[in-house]
């Protein structure tokens, strides 16, 4: 029986900006975005988590303690949407959680991913039930546990006039490719969005990024840094395949950078925005020469000099924003969104991921259900 209604959505990317919260109500056939906010990190925990998920240990203690901080921020974002909202609690049939990521290793023989911020304590805290802990089960049957969201796009933005990609511009870089007719959709992350500008910005100008991609383009793109970038093996793997920012981080930029001791900090940022274009644009033309329409969300949509060289670099495709379609969705909240369906899939009992996304063995539900604290007092 399928639970239809009001589903909340709670994402925290890659670039770790702040916890997007969305309201959306799900019906048989449409996703309908009904509110909206960006919740920010403490400056301190948000510090601890950029820190921690740049390296490959991590304390017991530290790990505890940075899931149930997070797991409290969820928590306290999901009250303010409500508040925000003016929507009470039992009226929202669950929240899909994602979770912060701290690793993901999606390579055999032992394939794991990490995100925290403890659902019981959601639960508990707000009194609705959380769908969460949404990527293992696909990692259990052989996938890579990423992306999730293209089964989303494929529900809310497919075309059967069109052929699509949908691009998220976050922290990493992922597209879906929905052919116009038939139903194989693949999808893959490319590589960085923002996440190498990002770092490269913070360190340099104590800014948390690049507004507008100005500061790239006050700078000119380095021909032998880009070679030295794009020969990374990540970017010539053939897909299934997907990466985070364990990979992706300062320490790999700054480890290729000694090759090349003499670039201007603006040109390096500069490449990196070339860095992003080039191999989201390579990933688009080798995967989906025949798509008319590039539709983009996530942060990196608001970086206007990344989407101006995207847009001469894929052209004569179309490069447009997600809600510049009918019944299209903000490109900030398409995301967030995708988790509150990905609630609402498991709730169903319907799958949650495309084995052809993510390499999994065949279709499975996604995580675990945390129900809300409405136990009757004796």
């Amino acid at each position: 029986m399928s639970a239809e209604g009001y589903y909340i959505g709670l994402m925290s990317g890659t670039s770790m900006d702040g916890i997007d919260a969305v309201l959306v109500e799900i019906g048989q056939q449409q996703v309908s975005l009904l509110h909206s906010i960006s919740y920010p990190w403490p400056s301190a925990l948000k510090t601890r988590l950029i820190t921690q998920a740049s390296q490959e240990t991590c304390t017991l203690h530290e790990y505890g303690e940075l899931d149930h901080l997070c797991a409290q921020e969820f928590a306290q974002a999901t009250l303010a949407l409500l508040e925000s909202a003016g929507v009470p609690a039992h009226t929202v049939q669950a929240i899909g959680s994602h979770g912060q990521t701290l690793y993901h290793h999606p390579h055999p023989p032992t394939a794991f991913t990490l995100q925290i911020g403890d659902p019981n304590i959601i639960a508990e805290t707000t009194g609705i039930r959380v769908v969460a802990d949404l990527r293992r089960r696909d990692m259990a049957a052989g996938g890579q546990g990423a992306p999730l969201v293209p089964a989303f796009h494929q529900a809310v933005f497919h075309s059967p006039h069109k052929n699509r990609v949908i691009l998220n511009i976050g922290g990493i870089a992922n597209i879906t490719i929905l052919p116009a007719t038939g139903n194989l959709v693949t999808g893959f992350d490319t590589g960085p969005g923002n996440c190498l500008m990002d770092r490269w910005c913070q360190k340099h100008l104590e800014r948390p990024y690049d507004k507008d991609g100005s500061w790239a383009s006050q700078g000119e793109i380095d021909s032998r840094l880009m070679q030295t970038l794009l020969e990374d093996a990540y970017f010539h793997m053939p897909p299934p395949k997907s990466t985070g920012t364990e990979y992706f981080n300062l320490e790999w930029l700054e480890h290729r950078l000694q090759e090349h001791p003499d670039i201007d900090d603006r040109d390096v940022q500069a490449s990196l925005l070339a860095l992003t274009a080039s191999t989201i644009t390579r990933a688009i033309q080798d995967w989906a020469a025949d798509a008319e329409e590039i539709l983009v969300c996530g942060g990196g949509v608001h970086n206007h000099a990344l989407i101006s060289t995207l847009s001469r670099m894929l052209s004569p495709q179309a490069v447009a924003s997600t809600d510049s379609i009918d019944h299209g969705i903000h490109p900030d909240w398409v995301e967030a969104a995708a988790f509150a369906w990905l609630a609402k899939q498991t709730l169903d009992g319907a799958p949650g991921n495309l084995p052809s996304v993510t390499g999994a063995r065949h279709p499975v539900i996604l995580g675990g259900i945390y129900p809300p604290t409405d136990i009757p007092q004796r």
